[in-house]
């Protein structure tokens, strides 16, 4: 679920700065810039973890601040492929159930992912895996707050970076979707058992 992955940038230091500890004020200028930040094709970055190497720093004309080329470990959330994990529902909608892990919301299981046979609730919004036993077809709510297990299957990275004005006429109908739009978004399934709600699982 989380990686270590080794990164590169310049860093800049401004004077005021200077009476600390080089490392103490590179630290903190990086978990300032890359700390819940989503870098394309990487993850979502949590939190600095070591300064592997440090170049020499440089002061250019006109700017008093130092400029560090640092080379460093960062923790980054970025799960690989079928790995299992236990996040709570978010919500549900005709798009599927949306899952949270309490530091990462964009999760998202379609109904084609969910176990079958399932409908959408419309009166309480909610997903029903009519299970099939014996004595007939029983319904099991995927209620909002519950806890469920649930396996990656694929992930989606989209560049949100600023883009120059585009048609007067096209701007206004692309700012509103580019704004809905997540930079990294996962995609779940609980189509095979042992999957799902943890409180269907608990007395098998």
């Amino acid at each position: 679920m989380f990686v270590l992955v080794e990164m590169t940038d310049t860093v800049r230091i401004p004077p005021w700065q200077f009476e600390r500890k080089l490392n103490d004020a590179i630290a903190e200028e990086l978990n300032k810039k890359l700390a819940n930040k989503v870098v394309y094709s990487v993850g979502l970055c949590i939190c600095l973890y070591d300064i592997t190497k440090l170049e020499d720093s440089y002061i250019f004309p006109g700017d008093g601040a130092s400029h560090t080329k640092v080379h460093f470990r960062y923790v980054v959330f970025h799960p690989f492929l079928d790995e299992i994990l236990v996040g709570k529902i978010k919500a549900c909608s005709q798009e599927g159930v949306h899952v949270s892990l309490g530091f990462f919301d964009d999760i998202v299981i379609p109904p084609e992912s969910l176990q079958q046979p399932t409908k959408f609730d419309e009166a309480e919004q909610v997903w029903v895996w009519e299970y099939e036993t014996d004595e007939g077809a029983h319904d099991l709510y995927m209620d909002i707050g519950e806890e469920i297990r649930f396996r990656i299957v694929d992930e989606t990275f989209v560049d949100t970076s600023p883009t120059g004005p585009s048609s007067a006429d096209a701007s206004t109908s692309t700012s509103e979707e580019v704004q809905k739009e997540s930079p990294y978004r996962l995609t779940g399934s609980i189509s095979e058992p042992g999957l799902g709600l943890l409180s269907w699982w608990t007395n098998s």
